[in-house]
């Protein structure tokens, strides 16, 4: 079937959130699906029928009703899971925005139903369907660096300049009952990083307040990594610096290696090679896209995969994972920093 036929196909969807992603997610589900109908649920009843909407419902049970094929749970992360599950468990396929949760709990049973039920799950860290990461990628699988010795991410933009329109202070980023804090708001540099540079077996973290930002989560976030060990033993360590509050809005991912540095610029859409010997970066990719293109990348291998059977480029598994990593964060922060190793943390809670 080709994709004209792929999207045919799909004809109710729903949309759980109307915040700025949820926003965005419509405006993209309308275009890509012009005649589909359209429904969102919102937490609160509202009556407003958005523009690129067929209606709304107020309740799980009206949007279960309504009988969607698939849907995307663009909600605050706190409430993901509950409207996951009783959505795959009616069969609708999902999109789940990241992160997958705030925390590891129900996140294995709601994997659980989807595969018994066939559901497709794709969690939204939409950064992988950039071009300049995609290369970056291949970039580094081709060894053009050689042996990768010490990978460093930072990513870093002032809280309140964020989302300009909007009082920072009431938006989920700020508000731990909705999942917020640098660690999960932040958790594409921790999906992105398992996907080039294998699985994290141990963290060492710490989490804090820096800034007198009104909020009342972490702003700042400092995390080592330790990725599983190669064949002749040789483990790679990574540094993540996340935060909310420097105003040089910044994302950089750097891997330094035996022939030179190789750095991806998340705002420029440039990949960079410093070679060894040479004195300045050379220019090897540049694709600064629309905000736009990735999500709707997105949503093409989200269509793709509920009517082919393919597995999509970011799994629910592979949510699961970084839950699993953020979990180990949160547990190495509360101890004073020491290293937790991933696969033991316990399916509980860890808030500070």
């Amino acid at each position: 079937m080709n994709l004209l036929g792929i999207i045919l196909a799909i004809n109710r969807i729903l949309i759980v959130g109307l915040g700025s992603i949820g926003k965005r997610h419509l405006r993209l589900a309308r275009e890509l699906l012009p005649k589909a109908d359209i429904r969102v649920l919102r937490h609160k009843s509202n009556n407003e029928v958005h523009e690129y909407s067929n209606g709304s419902f107020s309740s799980i049970e009206e949007s279960i009703a309504f009988s969607p094929q698939i849907a995307v749970i663009a909600s605050p992360a706190t409430f993901h899971i509950a409207t996951a599950q009783a959505l795959a468990e009616a069969g609708v396929h999902l999109l789940i925005e990241k992160p997958l949760s705030a925390s590891l709990s129900g996140v294995a049973q709601l994997l659980e139903t989807c595969e018994r039920h066939g559901v497709v799950l794709l969690t939204g860290y939409n950064l992988r369907f950039l071009s300049s990461l995609q290369r970056y990628r291949d970039l580094l699988g081709e060894n053009v660096i050689g042996k990768v010795l010490s990978v460093r991410c930072e990513i870093g933009q002032y809280l309140p300049t964020w989302r300009p329109d909007s009082d920072y202070r009431q938006g989920v980023s700020a508000r731990r009952e909705l999942g917020g804090g640098v660690l999960l708001e932040l958790s594409h540099e921790l999906d992105y990083l398992r996907w080039i540079f294998g699985e994290v077996e141990w963290v060492k973290a710490t989490l804090s307040r820096q800034s007198m930002l009104e909020i009342d989560v972490e702003d700042t976030a400092h995390l080592t990594l330790g990725f599983a060990s190669a064949l002749d033993g040789y483990q790679l360590i990574g540094a993540v610096n996340l935060d909310f509050i420097r105003h040089d809005t910044t994302r950089l991912c750097t891997a330094i290696g035996e022939k030179g540095s190789l750095r991806w610029n998340g705002l420029t859409g440039e990949v960079l090679f410093y070679r060894a010997g040479r004195k300045e970066w050379e220019l090897m990719f540049s694709d600064q896209r629309h905000p736009d293109d990735s999500y709707m990348a997105e949503w093409k291998n989200f269509i793709e995969c509920v009517n082919t059977d393919k597995i999509p480029l970011i799994a629910g598994e592979d949510g699961f994972k970084v839950l699993q990593i953020i979990e180990a964060v949160r547990h190495s922060a509360k101890s004073g920093g020491q290293m937790v190793e991933v696969e033991n943390i316990q399916l509980k809670k860890v808030y500070l």
